[in-house]
């Protein structure tokens, strides 16, 4: 998916990038609107997707985290249940308890390198996803600043032009 979104951004870029510029203005290209926003709208679609696949491990690690910590509670009890069983023997029952204490030392390692490992990889896609959301959006703003600049140099031609008309008019009315 972040290949996707990546390819799509690409393609806008190219899509600018080689726009051709019309006479008179070499600052200025001319894009195919229909195109620019039929790409801006698949990654549009494309983004809620990463979103979601790094809300998804968030989800599968807070599972991941209840069902190690449950497994421990278990562990712990079935630790505990057979060290009752054998109460009659204090090396046994110190055995049970350190073995108990042993797992659930294990576990909670265990727990803590893959609540990392899953944060670190949800930050990591949360980044990746962010980083193309601006990009994005650093180059719509830059395509409408470019449409700004053009269409008031447009207005600004249509205007000179105009009073050229109107002062030619003017002249042969004086003549």
């Amino acid at each position: 998916m972040a290949n996707d979104i990546n390819r799509l951004i690409d393609m806008i870029y190219e899509r600018i990038d080689e726009a051709k510029s019309p006479a008179l203005k070499p600052n200025m290209s001319m894009v195919e609107r229909d195109e620019m926003l039929d790409l801006l709208d698949e990654l549009r679609a494309a983004l809620p997707v990463e979103v979601k696949r790094a809300q998804e491990l968030l989800s599968a690690r807070e599972r991941f985290v209840t069902e190690a910590k449950r497994d421990v509670e278990r562990m712990l009890r079935q630790a505990e249940l057979d060290a009752a069983t054998k109460v009659s023997e204090s090396e046994v029952l110190y055995a049970a308890r350190e073995k108990a204490r042993q797992i659930v030392s294990r576990a909670e390692d265990r727990s803590r390198q893959l609540y990392q490992v899953a944060n670190e990889y949800a930050d990591d896609a949360l980044a990746r996803t962010e980083e193309a959301v601006q990009a994005a959006l650093e180059e719509v703003k830059q395509s409408r600043t470019n449409f700004r600049a053009a269409s008031a140099a447009k207005i600004q031609e249509q205007k000179a032009a105009l009073a050229a008309q109107e002062e030619a008019l003017e002249n042969e009315a004086e003549a």
